[in-house]
C-alpha cells in the first residue's frame, strides 16, 4: 500500500539525512492523516463498531494520490505567488518539493491524451442530452466525466483548458 511505502521512504530519508525529502514526506504523511481524522469524523455518524470504523477510517491509495495531488497543486499555486513576488529562490524551493512529491503520483497523460479523452466526453454528454448541442455551460459535465476516468492522471487546469476550447 501506498501508505507504508510512503513511510519507508520518510524513515529512509532520516537515516540518510535528506531534510529535504523527509520536510516533504512528514508534512504529506501529516495530511494524509488529517484527512483519516476526517473521514472517521464522518463515518462515526454511521459506524458503530469501533474495529470497523478504525478500518474503513483508513485512507486507500486513491485518496493518498487525491492527497498528494492537493498537496502539489498548493506548491503550484506558491510557486506563481512567489515568482510573482520576485521570490525565485522560494519558488525553486517548491519546486523541488513537487519533484519529489510526483514520483508518487501515476504517470500522467500527455495533452494529446487528454484531448481525445475530452472529445470523448464531449460525446458522451451529447448523447445523455439527445444529441442538443453543447456549450460552455456544459463544461462541468465534461470535466466531471474527464476527472472521474483519469483521477490522478492529467492536471485539472489542463482538462478545463482543453474542454473549453472544445466546447466553444
Amino acid at each position: 500500500m501506498l501508505k507504508e511505502q510512503l513511510q519507508k521512504e520518510l524513515n529512509e530519508s532520516l537515516k540518510s539525512g535528506d531534510q529535504n525529502k523527509r520536510l516533504v514526506l512528514s508534512t504529506l504523511i501529516s495530511a494524509i492523516k488529517n484527512r483519516e481524522v476526517m473521514k472517521r469524523g464522518q463515518l462515526a455518524k454511521t459506524v458503530t463498531d469501533a474495529s470497523e470504523l478504525e478500518k474503513q477510517s483508513h485512507l486507500n491509495d486513491e485518496e493518498i494520490i487525491e492527497t498528494i495531488s492537493s498537496e502539489i497543486k498548493k506548491r503550484k499555486e506558491s510557486i506563481e505567488m512567489f515568482k510573482s513576488g520576485g521570490r525565485q529562490e522560494l519558488a525553486d524551493k517548491e519546486q523541488k518539493e513537487i519533484d519529489i512529491l510526483s514520483v508518487y503520483m501515476p504517470e500522467q497523460l500527455g495533452e494529446d491524451k487528454v484531448r481525445e479523452e475530452v472529445k470523448k466526453a464531449i460525446e458522451q454528454t451529447r448523447s445523455t442530452s439527445s444529441g442538443q448541442a453543447l456549450g460552455p455551460k456544459d463544461m462541468g459535465k465534461v470535466i466531471g466525466l474527464v476527472m472521474g476516468k483519469l483521477k490522478g492522471q492529467v492536471d485539472g487546469g489542463m482538462v478545463s483548458r482543453i474542454a473549453k476550447e472544445l466546447l466553444s
